[in-house]
């Protein structure tokens, strides 16, 4: 029998963990991060601003641009930012034997991408920064994805069907993509969404 089904809404809310000592802000309109926090059962607000600068230095190593990005978007909100709010800023890159993938310029961009992510191994990493007025700290996480061989008329139908020009390396693991072309996945599934959402509540229950 399922337990929950027989209790209240009042009791689940007032038993679950409670991470509310901020007002959430998430600073994203990615529908995978918004669907990601919603799912550890969050109240949040999204708050964007246009045209934050993502540029990074050339010489810092790859590993930490993702870090840095997320970082520098914090910035852009900091003076924004109420005593009780808690800000998350994320950023995630697609990095292939040095190459970084970000988000294609456009369909011809998008299937060289996913041309040359076919039938090799990848690393996704994720950047997150959590910013109060006091506070701030930031982690990343990275993922190994293995693509099999995409075919050309599977890459074609792919970028007909879906519109992944806003996602690194121009392709949304949980999309047809991911169904047909990732062999596997070392390390965390939801990272390659977007968010890394395990590490990011302890992080909040921590901050």
């Amino acid at each position: 029998m399922d337990i929950t089904s027989q209790r209240p809404d009042c009791f689940l809310k007032n038993n679950r963990p409670s991470l509310n000592t901020y007002h959430l802000i998430l600073a994203s309109n990615s529908p995978r991060r918004k669907e990601l926090l919603a799912g550890i059962d969050v109240q949040y607000e999204i708050r964007t601003l246009p045209d934050i600068d993502e540029s990074y230095p050339g010489t810092l190593p790859h590993e930490e641009i993702a870090g840095y990005l997320a970082r520098k978007k914090a910035l852009a909100y900091l003076s924004e930012l109420r005593d009780d709010e808690l800000l998350i800023t994320a950023d995630t890159i697609v990095l292939l034997n040095g190459l970084i993938l970000g988000k294609p310029a456009g369909k011809e961009d998008a299937k060289r991408m996913l041309s040359i992510l076919s039938g090799k191994t990848h690393r996704v990493i994720t950047g997150v920064c959590l910013t109060s007025t006091g506070k701030q700290i930031g982690f990343s996480d990275t993922a190994c994805v293995t693509f099999g061989n995409l075919s050309e008329e599977e890459i074609d139908y792919y970028l007909m069907a879906y519109n992944p020009m806003d996602k690194a390396g121009a392709y949304g693991v949980q999309e047809w993509i991911g169904y047909v072309g990732v062999e596997k996945i070392e390390g965390s599934y939801f990272n390659v969404m977007g968010l890394p959402i395990f590490k990011v509540y302890r992080e909040l229950k921590r901050f």
